[in-house]
């Protein structure tokens, strides 16, 4: 049978790279973001059927509710629309960037799980199983400075999976979290830093081999794709040359004397 997911944030990194794959072993995959000109691009020669919402309105999440009920039961859902908006310390953070990760990470997260779940259940009949799984971060487990409103809206996203686990206890639906370190992508730390290329470049500048896009879509499609009996609770991935989100090796990686 062919299994239905949908993957949001899927006009670039992260959420593009997992659409990508999913579809290139045979799932039916539709990728929901903000813009139309990337999602196009995205279905060019793919399969992958796109849905153009803003996941911090409610009547954008009950359109794309509306437009996968359309299509029957769905399998899976990657919550993986989110974003980190600023770095300043607390004194002297913008509490609107705050409030824009709250709005994207935590609230878009629910109204998703929220719109989709019963269809989510309808999977679950037709295959057996179903999955829920979110994009959070490590900064939603270990706090760092100028972490600030993006640890809080992590650690709030976090939360909010473990809760949704305990409450889905009994039913066959797996409740999945990644939590990534530091990604390599061509907008998050471009984003974060409002621009500032330099200062984007910065955060990557001498790490060696930090992920990139495709190593946490490989490990949401593994865990997606393991028999139905196993959940993955929480993969925490990060680069070997990053031991702490405070703690990254710039250079070569040597072995001691």
């Amino acid at each position: 049978m062919t299994k239905r997911v949908v993957v949001t944030g899927a006009s670039s990194g992260i959420g593009e790279a997992t659409a990508r794959l999913f579809a290139s072993r045979g799932w039916d995959v539709i990728g929901v973001a903000r813009r139309a000109d990337r999602l196009s691009a995205l279905e060019q020669g793919t399969g992958i059927r796109t849905i153009v919402a803003d996941l911090t309105q409610q009547a954008d999440v009950d359109r794309v509710r509306e437009e996968l009920a359309a299509l029957g039961p769905l399998h899976g859902l990657v919550n993986n629309a989110g974003g980190a908006f600023g770095m300043g310390p607390i004194e002297t953070s913008d509490p609107d960037d705050w409030r824009r990760m709250y709005d994207i990470n935590v609230l878009g997260t629910q109204r998703m799980i929220a719109a989709v779940l019963p269809l989510l259940r309808d999977g679950a009949r037709d295959a057996g199983v179903a999955d829920i799984m979110t994009v959070t971060s490590i900064a939603g487990h270990v706090a760092y400075e100028g972490g600030g409103g993006y640890n809080a809206a992590k650690f709030a996203e976090a939360a909010l999976v473990a809760v949704l686990r305990l409450e889905l206890a009994g039913e066959p639906i797996r409740v999945l979290e990644i939590a990534p370190g530091m990604v390599k992508t061509d907008e998050f730390s471009l984003t974060r830093f409002k621009g500032d290329q330099a200062r984007a470049d910065a955060v990557y500048e001498n790490v060696p081999e930090p992920l990139v896009a495709g190593d946490i879509a490989d490990a949401i499609v593994h865990a997606m794709e393991l028999p139905g009996h196993v959940n993955l609770d929480l993969i925490t991935i990060k680069p070997v040359a990053q031991a702490a989100p405070h703690k990254v090796i710039r250079g070569r990686l040597e072995p001691k004397a």
